[in-house]
């Protein structure tokens, strides 16, 4: 029986594997939104690219009272229903 070490090339190629498991783990995390009570919520950056409008007029439709919107712990989030229901008619 041989002993592995890290320059063995089967110890290499489990770490890259390794490497590229965690890469995409670390995409989906990024890419996930909160959910409560069975509501999806979105992100400031979500609803712009959603709406294809700019952090600037998201902000202005705060200040304004043109679009509902939850602020929790100092992260503002958007109900995905409310914003479909509002602007994808």
């Amino acid at each position: 029986m041989d002993i592995l070490d890290n320059k063995s090339p089967q110890i290499g190629s489990f770490f890259t594997a390794l490497n590229e498991l965690s890469d995409t783990i670390q995409k989906a995390l990024q890419n996930c939104t909160p959910h409560l009570n069975g509501e999806k919520y979105l992100t400031n950056r979500e609803v712009c690219q959603l709406l294809r409008i700019s952090s600037r007029t998201l902000q202005n439709w705060r200040d304004t009272g043109k679009i509902q919107f939850i602020k929790l712990q100092g992260k503002i989030l958007y109900r995905e229903s409310d914003i479909l229901k509002e602007f994808k008619k």
